[in-house]
């Protein structure tokens, strides 16, 4: 894959991931107090050419430069857990197309040096995201001694987007990406399935966010009440759409202390995953199924 379809690939993930009307989340008509749709869009224009890049340079270096880059087009942090997430994505898919976008995946994230982490620790100050705060082991304050995958892997009890790097993309391999697939070949379109991988990725682990802001047990509310969303038959029933749209009341409130985001994060990883994979436009219709790489 081309260095200018890898850099397309993921920007079209993250318009299709902010346009997807997901419960609790900023899309098209419904703004957080602070952050707008607007903001989400600007910030995937921005990350085009670093990604352009990002076979090409170490991986802490294109993390850095799209939140950089971010930065120059929203004060907001709209992107860094997606971010975070793509990097890795990006870099394996300019590698060798013989082996599953997953192995590659592993090999990125087996060969991060602490430079990367210092990279990366300094675009997460940069971003300064919500519900950060501290650990005794190499805390993102300070300077990082050991390689990037090794610090994710501290953080990954408590931080989804850290538990990826730390399980090679478990989730967003055989939860997220398989329900943006399964939902496509069913004739579903791209928002859609979206929604669909979004609660399945809630209702399978609390979100992370949720749980750094408010506390576990909140999570686990949200959590259960995405798998009754589910149980509703979600985006595929007329009683799911229903309950979709109870879920999302339930999650707004003026500060966006309920926003599922670290789920949010994983739903864009996973669409990139199916777009890599598939390559656009023949993901929208029903081809070979997304290779896992076990």
């Amino acid at each position: 894959m081309t260095a200018d379809d890898i850099a397309t690939a993921v920007q079209l993930a993250c318009l299709l991931e902010a346009s997807a009307p997901k419960p609790g989340n900023v899309s098209p008509g419904r703004p957080f107090h602070d952050t707008s749709y607007e903001d989400f869009v600007a910030s995937a224009a921005a990350i085009g050419p670093v990604f352009r890049r990002a076979g090409a340079q170490p991986l802490g270096d294109t993390i850095l430069a799209a939140v950089e880059a971010t930065r120059r087009w929203t004060p907001a942090n709209t992107n860094l857990g997606i971010v975070l997430l793509c990097a890795p994505l990006a870099r394996a898919a300019a590698g060798d197309a013989g082996r599953s976008l997953r192995d590659r995946v592993r090999d990125v994230l087996a060969t991060t040096t602490v430079e990367d982490a210092r990279k990366v620790y300094a675009a997460i100050r940069r971003a300064a995201p919500g519900g950060l705060g501290t650990s005794p082991e190499q805390d993102v304050q300070a300077e990082p001694t050991i390689p990037l995958t090794g610090a994710m892997a501290l953080a990954a009890q408590r931080d989804a987007v850290a538990a990826e790097y730390a399980t090679a993309f478990e989730r967003t391999f055989t939860t997220g990406a398989p329900a943006v697939a399964a939902a496509l070949e069913d004739g579903l379109g791209w928002s859609d399935a979206a929604v669909e991988a979004y609660l399945a990725l809630l209702a399978e682990h609390p979100d992370t966010l949720i749980a750094r802001k408010l506390g576990g047990d909140a999570a686990e509310q949200v959590r259960a009440g995405a798998a009754r969303v589910r149980l509703e038959g979600g985006i595929r029933t007329d009683s799911g759409r229903a309950a979709v749209a109870r879920l999302d009341a339930s999650l707004r409130d003026p500060r966006n202390r309920r926003n599922p985001g670290a789920t949010a994060d994983l739903t864009a990883a996973a669409l990139l995953v199916v777009i890599l994979e598939r390559r656009w436009p023949h993901a929208c219709g029903a081809v070979a199924p997304v290779h896992q790489g076990r």
